[in-house]
C-alpha cells in the first residue's frame, strides 16, 4: 500500500458527521495553557478517534498558534485513525525525492505518512537512543513543514524526554540592536542526510559541521530562508535557527558570521524558553515547527521506545 493510498484509506475510515454517536460534542473539550512554561496547553476531553466539529478544529487551530504546542493525553489509535486526525490540520508533508529527510525510503524517496521514531528493530530505528539537540525539523528543504504529530506508544523507563523552544520569545528577548541586525538576514540550513549519504553514512546530524565557511563544499542543496520568520497566523516574529546543523549566513563575512550564529544559538537555549514534556502512553504532542525547536534526552540502549510522528506540509518561510 503506497503512502497515498495510505491516507486515503484513513479519511475513507474515518467516521462520519452525520453519525451523531461518531461526532464529539465540542463541550467536553477544553484547553488549558501551561502558565508556568514558556509554551504549551494541554488538551482534555478529545477523543481523537472521533469526527471533529468544525468550531473544535478552529479553537484547535487558533491555540496552536497561541500556544506552539498541544498535549492530547490518554489516546488510542491505529495508523489509520491517527491519519485521519491529524489530516484536520493540513496536507502531509512531501518533501520532493532530491531532499531526503529522516525515514526518506529508497524505493519512492520520500518518507511514509506515520514515521516510526523508535530504537526498537524493526519498528522504525530512526533516530537510535541518544541525545537529539535542539532543531526545527525540515528546514533544508524548499517549503519546511509546518508542524508535527508524535504520539507515545512505548516508553522508556529512564530518560527520553522531549524539551521544545519557544523562538518567538527567544526573538522578542533579543536587544533592539540585535534585531535590527538580524531582521532582513536570509540563513542556509544544509542538509545533514544529504552529507551523510556523501559520506556513505545512515542519516542524521553525525559530524555535521556548525557553520559553512565559504573554502568549504556545498553538500547537497541550498535554500535561503529567513533568519527571523513570521508567524503566519500571528504575526509574530521567531529566531529561525538550530543549533546543531551546518548553516551559512548569506552575504555574510564567514568568521563574523559564525560569531553571529554562536551568540543567537547560545541565546536559544536559554531555560525560560524551555518546556521539557515528561511522555505518558498515549500522549499525542502537536507543535508549530515555523517557531520553535525541539529535541530529546538519551535513554539506555537496552530500554525500548516507540513514538510515531506525522508531519504536516507549510509554505515558503518568509
Amino acid at each position: 500500500m503506497t503512502s497515498l493510498t495510505q491516507l486515503s484509506q484513513a479519511i475513507h475510515d474515518a467516521p462520519r458527521w452525520h453519525q451523531a454517536e461518531q461526532l464529539q460534542n465540542p463541550e467536553e473539550i477544553s484547553i488549558i495553557p501551561l502558565h508556568d512554561e514558556a509554551l504549551g496547553a494541554v488538551v482534555f476531553g478529545l477523543d481523537a478517534r472521533k469526527a471533529q466539529a468544525g468550531e473544535t478544529i478552529h479553537r484547535l487551530k487558533q491555540a496552536l498558534a497561541e500556544h506552539l504546542i498541544l498535549i492530547f493525553k490518554k489516546q488510542s489509535l491505529d495508523d489509520f485513525q491517527y491519519l485521519a486526525f491529524a489530516s484536520y490540520f493540513g496536507s502531509i508533508f512531501r518533501p520532493s525525492a532530491d531532499n531526503p529527510v529522516l525515514a526518506t525510503q529508497s524505493d519512492t524517496g520520500t518518507p511514509p505518512d506515520v514515521i516510526p521514531v523508535s530504537n526498537a528493530v524493526g519498528q522504525g530505528d530512526y533516530t537510535g537512543h541518544g541525545e537529539l539537540s535542539p532543531h526545527a525539523d525540515h528546514q533544508w528543504t524548499t517549503q519546511p513543514s509546518f508542524g508535527s504529530l508524535l504520539y507515545a506508544i512505548e516508553l522508556p523507563e529512564d530518560g527520553g524526554q522531549t524539551a521544545w523552544f519557544n523562538t518567538i520569545k527567544a526573538y522578542d528577548a533579543l536587544g533592539k540592536d540585535t534585531q535590527n541586525q538580524i531582521d532582513q538576514l536570509q540563513l542556509i540550513t544544509y542538509n545533514p542526510f544529504a552529507r551523510s549519504q556523501n559520506n556513505k553514512g545512515t542519516g542524521g546530524y553525525g559530524d555535521t559541521p556548525y557553520y559553512r565557511f565559504k573554502d568549504q563544499p556545498i553538500i547537497g542543496h541550498a535554500y535561503p530562508h529567513p533568519l527571523v520568520r513570521t508567524h503566519p497566523e500571528s504575526g509574530r516574529k521567531a529566531l529561525w535557527l538550530n543549533t546543531r546543523s551546518e548553516v551559512e549566513l548569506v552575504n555574510y563575512e564567514d568568521q563574523a558570521g559564525n560569531a553571529l550564529i554562536q551568540k543567537l544559538r547560545e541565546h536559544l537555549l536559554k531555560p525560560e524558553f524551555r518546556y521539557e514534556h515528561q511522555w505518558e502512553e498515549g500522549d499525542i504532542v502537536f507543535w508549530d515547527n515555523q517557531v520553535t525547536l525541539h529535541s530529546r534526552q538519551p535513554f539506555p540502549s537496552d530500554q525500548r521506545r516507540l513514538l510515531k510522528r506525522i508531519s504536516l506540509a507549510g509554505g515558503r518561510p518568509f
